[in-house]
């Protein structure tokens, strides 16, 4: 259950980023749905942890690095949300404005799946597999 809720969720939130940054000025409902799913993906990692890990094949420093990049990535997406969130009921808050924010979010969950094809790819660890529907799985 955990597993299905927090793919749909990072795919969910993929595709309402592209469309609130791709919008120029999202709407009131869009930004709302951008942060709910955003931030329901950032609670459900504070109360379970997160569900990735470096995997076997990933050794050094990158393994080490590993968990941090991800607990750096759930910061964004979550700073990212909250700042829509204050944007969107005109709440003045200190810090870069929402879509600079999303803008270095994109930027680095382009990082992120560049990352994961050469994890699944190069290593051969299965970590497309973790985050995609098992529908899909046939075609990795």
């Amino acid at each position: 259950m955990r597993r299905s809720v927090t793919i749909s969720l990072h795919w969910l939130t993929l595709l309402l980023l592209l469309f609130v940054l791709g919008d120029g000025g999202a709407t009131a409902w869009l930004s709302l749905a951008y942060a709910a799913s955003a931030l329901t993906m950032c609670g459900l990692a504070l109360v379970f942890g997160l569900m990735n890990g470096p995997g076997p094949k990933l050794d050094g420093a990158v393994r080490a690095a590993h968990p941090w990049l991800h607990r750096g990535l759930y910061l964004l997406l979550g700073w990212g949300a909250a700042a829509l969130l204050a944007e969107t009921f005109a709440m003045p808050r200190p810090g870069p404005e929402a879509r600079t924010l999303l803008l270095a979010l994109l930027a680095v969950a382009a990082l992120h799946a560049v990352f994961n094809l050469w994890r699944h790819t190069a290593l051969g660890d299965g970590a497309l597999r973790r985050m995609t529907p098992r529908a899909v799985h046939h075609v990795l």
